[in-house]
């Protein structure tokens, strides 16, 4: 059941639309430049960016299970789309988009939504930090106006080749994108509310007519370009070719599914909701089958631009259709200004977004997890920058899930190991805990208990406790005792129920931890920010003091 649906039902007023209107407006300005910088570093016209975000944004927002979600091109698919271009040409990146819409509405209807957001963290930040040192490698050139007529798609090659290419700076071009930069720079620590991006290339491009500067624009690179929805022409289809375009249309569909859940769990954080993940894999389904058939590019659900419209106040997915329809307005009514906008400001609002899609704070975050971690991290990374991005996330949920397996027979030897503890396992019984009705928990204390691996397999479960609890207790006793073994996405879990604690003004205590736990705890900075308790008895005792002193 798509989330309009439930909205609707619900009872949609005139401030209801009021607040999508100015929000839909809001994120169409964030979406504006970003599609079209997207879609010329894909290799592609900007016009296919903006028909992208006009048809598929419009779809997932209408058909998708988060009332929240903003769909359209984002900088996950830069990278497979060039490469599915320059080898197979942009009919065969029409059949692989298609195709992975396919396989996203059969993931949706065999509901394995549920089992997209299990993928570990350390992959994920892994290739999602690759994509963006791979983004911000491909506009370089722009950047700099360097005259470099075949640039090499290898990484190390590329980079050879800018480097050869330096002294051909053209100084204008750099002077027009590093005041891009510097102004979006500027506005995002300043007036965070502004549309940065917007104002950066509007005044970049005004600038460069005013002043007639010789750097190119979209409408010296892409002369007589007239946006247009006209079906491409059918690809040629065959055995061999579906077989040879599979592996990619494989990565479309991971990376649209994995980003929209993403981006969707992001908007439940944000605002309390709950979203539907297998309606969600069904809408970015018919999204990508939508936006192939009118000569569209891959889309997604985007995290920023999701997380606009949310702050720009946003009742529901009506917000998300506007935005599309606001987009539409602009290719109807003022498609010929785009003719004036200069490629080094939209690289510099691309190397931006390579920067927000490192997540450099988490990837020194999860450098701190135990060495496997950090292994699937580095390796993941690498790959996707010098090899392949469908080889990377290969290896790297491979790689995740050998060690998981070595985690779990680690995990069965300190069972074994366990010693009985009064508080906890009784004599007759070492494996039965005592239930937690047996204490009486003060008024304003909640606890919750967990018992096993806290691995990245059911990390995604503890979100759910506070849900579980009901009204916001004042404070909440974590027992984690029974917790032999913790990993990386475990320890994100855990700091994002804290962090939403916090936000409610819940003091958590934290109760006899194991050693590996308590050390990797303390290793990522987590224990600093809880009360310790050396057992339950322990912890409601100092949770009614804390009662007291509220």
């Amino acid at each position: 059941m798509p989330k309009l649906v439930t909205v609707l039902r619900e009872g949609y007023r005139f401030a209801d639309f009021r607040s999508d209107f100015i929000a839909g407006l809001t994120v169409s300005i964030v979406a504006l430049p970003l599609s079209m910088a997207l879609a010329i570093a894909s290799g592609t016209t900007p016009d296919k960016g903006l028909v992208t975000a006009v048809v598929a944004g419009f779809l997932i927002s209408a058909l998708g299970g988060s009332r929240f979600q903003i769909g359209g091109p984002t900088g996950a698919f830069v990278v497979v789309v060039f490469n599915v271009i320059a080898v197979h040409g942009y009919d065969g990146l029409v059949l692989a988009s298609a195709m992975a819409g396919l396989l996203l509405i059969g993931a949706g209807l065999l509901r394995v939504g549920t089992f997209i957001k299990y993928i570990p963290e350390p992959v994920v930040t892994g290739f999602t930090a690759g994509i963006a040192v791979i983004i911000a490698t491909s506009q370089i050139k722009d950047f700099l106006g360097l005259s470099l007529e075949n640039e090499p798609a290898e990484f190390v090659e590329k980079i050879w080749a800018l480097g050869e290419a330096l002294p051909s700076t053209t100084v204008q071009t750099l002077l027009v994108a590093a005041g891009s930069l510097a102004l979006i720079v500027y506005l995002r620590g300043k007036r965070p509310n502004w549309p940065g991006f917007l104002i950066a290339v509007v005044a970049a491009s005004f600038l460069v007519w005013l002043f007639g500067l010789p750097t190119d624009t979209i409408g010296s690179r892409f002369a007589g370009l007239e946006p247009s929805f006209a079906l491409p022409a059918f690809p040629d289809v065959s055995m061999e070719r579906l077989v040879a375009l599979f592996p990619s249309a494989f990565t479309i569909a991971f990376l649209a599914g994995v980003e929209s859940l993403l981006s969707a769990m992001v908007a439940d954080s944000m605002t309390g909701r709950r979203h539907r993940s297998n309606c969600e894999l069904v809408a970015q389904g018919v999204a990508n089958c939508a936006s192939a058939a009118v000569g569209g590019l891959p889309a997604t659900g985007a995290i920023a631009r999701t997380a606009t419209n949310i702050r720009a106040g946003a009742r529901g997915p009506i917000a998300g259709m506007l935005h599309a329809v606001f987009l539409l307005g602009f290719m109807v009514v003022a498609w010929p200004v785009t003719a004036y906008i200069p490629l080094a400001s939209l690289a510099a609002v691309l190397l931006v977004v390579a920067w927000n899609m490192s997540e450099i704070d988490k990837f020194r975050h999860l450098m701190r997890a135990p060495l496997g971690d950090r292994a699937v991290l580095l390796i993941t990374f690498a790959l996707t920058v010098m090899v392949d991005l469908t080889v990377a996330i290969e290896v790297g949920v491979v790689l995740a899930a050998v060690l998981f397996m070595h985690r779990m027979s680690e995990a069965v030897e300190v069972q074994a190991d366990l010693h009985l503890v009064e508080e906890d396992v009784s004599d007759t019984s070492p494996r039965e805990f005592v239930p937690m009705q047996e204490y009486e928990l003060p008024p304003g204390v909640a606890a919750s208990l967990i018992r096993g691996p806290f691995f990245f397999g059911v990390a995604m479960r503890l979100g759910e406790t506070l849900d579980r609890i009901g009204a916001t207790p004042k404070v909440l006793i974590l027992r984690l005792r029974a917790v032999p073994i913790i990993d990386a996405t475990g320890v994100s879990a855990l700091q994002n129920m804290i962090e939403r604690c916090e936000r409610n003004g819940t003091k958590v205590i934290v109760t006899a931890l194991q050693p590996q736990p308590e050390r990797i705890l303390g290793d990522m900075g987590v224990l600093a920010r809880v009360t310790r308790a050396p057992d339950f008895a322990a912890a409601i005792e100092m949770a009614k003091e804390m009662v007291k002193t509220e």
